[in-house]
């Protein structure tokens, strides 16, 4: 009877090893790449300039704006480019010389964001403006339409910018794109990557807790069939 429970816990741990032993390895990879990984070059801060400031002098003031009926719950004076504008109610925005309405920032506004936040090294080698992503997309989550823009030089960057306000969002390379595989495999959110409470990442947590406390009861099964196996001795 002894025999046979201990044969069970053996089969048992053996079995949920060889399961789980894959997520368990894509688990100890991560984590040892997270902790080696500084997240300031995983953001791209090596890839940009340091900001500018502006100072401008001839703003319009906001009842001159095209639309005088224009409820104001929020006001921000962004700079696209070199030039300044209203952001209002996070989303209306106004050229600040002028008044004019813009629905979108054009292509060039978009190049002259990138050319003011990327160091002058990376070239942009295309652009294309962007309506939609998927969930897999690492554009996923951030303001739509946008810009998206090839830049030359290691890491393949790409920098978005919004082309509702012009803001510049995020610049993606190549270990941007291993540390978001890495931690899609973590935390098993195959989706939009970032949701801890996955049924899968749930079943293989479980599993795995276990995987452990199964080790631990062949463990003392073991020894002490072992003990007195040699107390007969």
């Amino acid at each position: 009877m002894r025999y046979q429970t201990i044969n069970k816990f053996r089969k048992t741990h053996r079995f949920l090893g060889i399961f789980i032993g894959i997520q368990f390895l894509f688990w100890t990879i991560s984590g040892l790449y997270f902790s080696w990984t500084n997240l300031d070059e995983i953001h791209g801060d090596q890839y940009r300039k340091a900001p500018k400031q502006y100072v401008f002098n001839s703003l319009i003031p906001i009842d001159s704006l095209e639309n005088t009926d224009l409820s104001i719950q929020t006001l921000e004076l962004k700079t696209i480019g070199q030039d300044p504008f209203y952001w209002i109610n996070d989303r209306d925005l106004y050229d600040a010389t002028n008044g004019n309405k813009l629905e979108l920032i054009s292509e060039k506004m978009a190049l002259n964001v990138i050319r003011n936040t990327i160091l002058d090294q990376y070239v942009v080698e295309k652009i294309e403006r962007i309506d939609s992503v998927s969930e897999q997309d690492e554009y996923r989550g951030r303001p739509l339409p946008a810009y998206k823009a090839w830049l030359s030089g290691e890491g393949n960057p790409i920098a978005y910018v919004s082309a509702r306000d012009g803001s510049f969002q995020r610049i993606r390379h190549r270990r941007w794109r291993w540390f978001d595989f890495l931690w899609m495999t973590h935390t098993m959110d195959y989706e939009g990557r970032d949701n801890f409470n996955t049924l899968t990442l749930r079943v293989f947590s479980f599993l795995g807790l276990i995987t452990v406390m199964s080790g631990f009861a062949l463990a003392f099964v073991t020894s002490k069939r072992r003990k007195k196996k040699e107390v007969k001795d």
